[in-house]
């Protein structure tokens, strides 16, 4: 045999410390693994072959870089068990009712979820039994196995075994993509993979099968009404300890529940995913609002405020037409001697009408950067199904705004704007966020020399602040990179609010210009920016960071002044006055009530801060203090506490600083 026969029938496998080894052609993960050791072997999950996350026995069939995969490896291991985890659910489910028709099931965020048509509603103890179920499943420690199938043969197998929504999802995977049939144990399923070796890998006990709800077939409300029956999985029984205090924490804070305790706001059918603020929820927005304006004057932004209706030729020419029109709420009018209606609609997003603000008058290079701020009213459909209270609607308001530059102003427009997020998430009371840059895709507009320009400037930007940050290849958007910003909250949840985005076609699609030094005209470059997101959203954040429970400043109530007794109640109102006067958001509470009802439904409410007035308070011009969360109350002059409340409220930007500030 000659030694190019011999090369063609073996392969090259490099390994993560640099080492190439040779194999047969078809060599399995798990044959590699075995060949470094038999503790590899023994411990090996899953491997991945040139970066793509592979099942341990997929054959190797050309060169390519190796790694071996055990539990150690989180990202993969939590993948990889709560897809099996979805699968060995719906073994349960069909070896317990063998009529309930499969569908889909994937992993979502902590678990998974699997969709089943079932006549009957599956109850929590139902729960109960597919969990044992699943325990049994996994303690047979049945292989998992893969064939690639013809698509006759597959359809021929699923309309033989009575799967129809099975048939529908074979019929509808492109003729390039390979039709996968995985096996747990005796129990089929169609399914891209990749899965573990066998069934006991997933750990029997760090799941758990959380809820049932309702979800149309493919998402589509035309479609039959599905059973959806979600599951959480990790690795550990201390790993799924942690995440279930963490969701029993989330119920506590729950920002609908805390809502109406706190007569902030409300959601109803007339008007669904907008939002009825009540007034202690549009003072807090208001607060906030006004605290922002604050911060964007301060930063160099100039407020403006643009139409809610507008024509759909901006939005044809700005291209969100083509993009979005199926997500934008439609007006058509009847204009006065108009041959045909006239087709408007509400605006999803602010930036073409800033565009339009922008050109109105020539700009000069000596003009930039400009930048346009509004806390501008947007609306967007959203199903149904999608809405959550406030964390997605269809109407709200976005702390928008939009800085027309050269290209060279780009990077410190950037660290300006990081500055300036930093700030106010810290004055909300999040110190850690995460920084997310996002590069160019494969689909764009520009030249490699302008993304190159535009992407070293972000990156530039981000280490005149910090040093870490995270680059997600190829997910930038077509018109620029993109930075996005993620918040961590009192319980350790992640919410993505902040963001900037370079821009290079929009200024071109609706024609903004300046002129240059060089005399010439040129198109600005366009930063999108938000900090906050939506103003709905981040009030909805806000509430369950800190339960309900704000700082001062933000607090709706501040401070209710509560008589012990009725002949107390002048001077109850003399507190609130003074109080007042000193910029408090202050009330009495004078109903024939006794103090520990007033005290308890006021904590209920979240009021900060209670003082309790009776005959002794009265003579001594004190009041008696008593902090939310607190069980001790103290007694002091009330021209001393309105003095330190007054300095407690005042909202961290308008604070003179310290001597060690």
């Amino acid at each position: 045999m000659t030694q190019a026969a011999s090369d063609v029938r073996e392969v090259t496998v490099r390994l993560p410390d640099g080492a190439a080894r040779r194999y047969p052609i078809g060599v399995t993960g798990a044959e590699i693994a075995a060949d470094i050791s038999k503790s590899l072997a023994k411990v090996a999950i899953a491997c991945s072959i040139d970066g793509r996350l592979s099942d341990l026995s997929e054959p190797i069939t050309a060169d390519a870089a190796i790694a071996i995969h055990t539990g150690k490896d989180e990202a993969q291991a939590l993948g990889l068990i709560r897809h099996d985890c979805a699968h060995i659910m719906a073994r349960a489910v069909q070896d317990l009712w063998p009529e309930v028709k499969v569908t889909i099931g994937p992993v979502v965020e902590n678990g998974w979820y699997y969709d089943f048509d079932r006549d009957e509603p599956f109850t929590p103890d139902d729960l109960g039994r597919i969990e044992a179920r699943m325990r049994e499943v996994i303690a047979a420690r049945d292989p998992v196995r893969f064939e690639i199938w013809d698509r006759p043969r597959a359809i021929a197998h699923y309309e033989a075994a009575g799967e129809p929504f099975k048939v529908e999802l074979v019929e509808a995977i492109p003729d390039d993509q390979p039709i996968r049939m995985y096996w747990h144990g005796p129990w089929q399923d169609l399914c891209r993979g990749p899965h573990l070796v066998h069934t006991g890998q997933v750990p029997p006990d760090a799941f758990k099968l959380m809820s049932v709800a309702g979800a149309y077939w493919r998402g589509d409300s035309r479609n039959k009404m599905l059973q959806r029956i979600y599951g959480v999985a990790f690795r550990s029984r201390q790993e799924l300890d942690a995440h279930l205090r963490q969701v029993e924490e989330a119920l506590k804070r729950d920002h609908r529940k805390l809502g109406r305790e706190m007569e902030l706001f409300h959601l109803q059918e007339e008007a669904p995913g907008m939002v009825f603020w009540h007034p202690n929820g549009w003072t807090l927005y208001r607060t906030l609002e006004d605290y922002m304006r604050r911060r964007l004057g301060a930063a160099g932004y100039r407020e403006i405020r643009t139409p809610q209706v507008v024509d759909r030729k901006l939005w044809e020419a700005s291209g969100h037409w083509e993009a979005y029109h199926e997500n934008m709420f439609i007006v058509e009018v009847d204009e006065e001697h108009a041959k045909e209606k006239r087709i408007n609609a509400l605006k999803p997003m602010n930036c073409p009408c800033h565009v339009q603000v922008y050109n109105q008058g020539l700009k000069s290079y000596r003009d930039l950067p400009l930048r346009l701020a509004e806390f501008g009213a947007c609306h967007r459909y959203e199903s149904s199904g999608s809405m959550h209270g406030l964390m997605r609607v269809r109407g709200f308001t976005q702390d928008d705004a939009h800085i027309f530059c050269t290209e060279d102003q780009i990077e410190g427009e950037c660290a300006a704007f990081i500055e300036l997020l930093a700030g106010v998430y810290r004055d909300a009371g999040f110190a850690s966020f995460d920084i997310k840059l996002s590069t160019r895709p494969d689909v764009r507009v520009g030249s490699d020399e302008v993304w190159d320009t535009a992407e070293r400037a972000l990156e530039n930007a981000i280490l005149k602040v910090r040093n870490d940050y995270v680059v997600d290849p190829g997910e930038g958007a077509f018109y620029g990179p993109k930075l996005d910003f993620k918040l961590t909250d009192a319980i350790g949840r992640e919410w993505q609010c902040g963001t900037f985005q370079v821009d290079f076609n929009t200024p071109r699609r609706l024609g903004a210009e300046y002129v240059g030094e060089d005399g010439a005209r040129h198109a600005p470059v366009m930063l999108h920016r938000a900090i906050l997101g939506s103003f709905e959203r981040f009030i909805g954040i806000l509430i369950e960071n800190y339960a309900g429970k704000f700082p001062l400043w933000l607090a709706p109530r501040q401070v209710v002044v509560a008589p012990i007794v009725s002949d107390a109640n002048g001077y109850a109102e003399e507190a609130v006055a003074a109080l007042r006067a000193a910029g408090l958001r202050a009330e009495a509470d004078l109903r024939n009530e006794k103090i520990n009802y007033k005290v308890r439904e006021h904590s209920l409410g979240k009021v900060p801060v209670i003082l309790a007035v009776g005959g002794r308070e009265v003579a001594d011009r004190t009041v008696s203090v008593r902090r939310l969360g607190e069980a001790a109350s103290r007694v002091a002059p009330l021209a001393d506490v309105v003095a330190e409340l007054r300095a407690e409220a005042t909202p961290p930007d308008l604070r003179v600083p310290g001597p060690l500030d």
